[in-house]
């Protein structure tokens, strides 16, 4: 019982630090502090690395799994009978619900994951106490950068593969012609009342805060378990520490940390998506 308690209280003190974080980059945010030069060139550096080498290859990956999910549900919906439902399924599976989560899943792959680990590095190699000596904030210098293009990441993906979707579903069905635009729109509008359109908003937005901020917290708070799998986390020997300057951290402890923020990002996706198709359905 007693490890019991000293884990759900390691849970709940964990999700509480990143609460705690977004709360501090939403102040930091909003302080014309963090808008001198440097800080936009490195804002406008991370956003743009974060986003632009990913569009493209996102787009087109997004555009060949909407074909084939398009095709599936067309010629099956033919089949039965059921083609004037044809447009709102495709909108409903593919824009509503698998095109925000696989975003979120490849910017978190892409971007997110990635700067959690030069935060983590940056730590190890003492860059981060060294800021700290110059007078610096690591928090407004090397982690607001981040999570803001993470989000951006996440919010410039979705809509731009969501808006490609509703393209190709439009040319699927009606063909390069403005026949079957007033259907169409109809279609969608039905389908995006305004319950629904809010709803999918905000988990675009849920979806974006939690691939930005879990990676980045973890790697800043999380301390590493113990013991990782069943082998002991006394390194080898003559292996070593990965950084003086920051305390001894053994040989797994950056493995350790990143696992315990993949599983609570994971999780938290779980639960907005469940919330939304609860929202959407109920």
């Amino acid at each position: 019982m007693a490890d019991l308690r000293r884990s759900a209280w390691r849970w709940l003190h964990g999700w509480w630090r990143i609460v705690h974080l977004g709360t501090t980059l939403i102040v930091l945010a909003l302080s014309p502090a963090s808008y001198d030069a440097p800080q936009r060139s490195a804002l406008a550096r991370h956003v743009y690395l974060g986003s632009a080498p990913a569009l493209v290859w996102f787009s087109v990956l997004s555009a060949l799994l909407s074909l084939i999910v398009i095709r599936i549900v067309l010629v099956t919906s033919f089949s039965y009978g059921l083609s004037q439902y044809a447009i709102e399924m495709v909108v409903r599976v593919l824009v509503l619900e698998l095109i925000p989560l696989t975003a979120a899943l490849f910017a978190a792959l892409r971007c997110t994951l990635p700067q959690a680990a030069d935060v983590a590095t940056l730590r190890a190699d003492g860059g981060w106490a060294g800021l700290s000596e110059q007078g610096q904030d690591p928090v407004r210098r090397e982690v607001l950068p981040r999570v803001a293009a993470g989000i951006f990441a996440v919010c410039l993906l979705a809509a731009v593969s969501c808006g490609l979707t509703l393209v190709l579903a439009y040319v699927s069905v009606y063909g390069f012609n403005t026949t079957g635009f007033a259907a169409y729109t109809r279609t969608v509008g039905h389908v995006f009342n305004p319950a629904v359109a809010l709803i999918f908003v905000m988990k675009i937005v849920f979806f974006a805060l939690a691939v930005a901020l879990i990676p980045i917290a973890s790697v800043l708070y999380d301390r590493p378990h113990p013991r990782l799998g069943l082998g002991s986390a006394r390194p080898p020997e003559g292996a070593q520490t990965l950084s003086e300057g920051v305390g001894q951290r053994p040989w797994s402890a950056s493995l350790s940390t990143e696992l315990q923020g993949l599983v609570r990002m994971f999780l938290l996706l779980l639960l907005i998506e469940a919330t939304s198709l609860v929202g959407n359905y109920y």
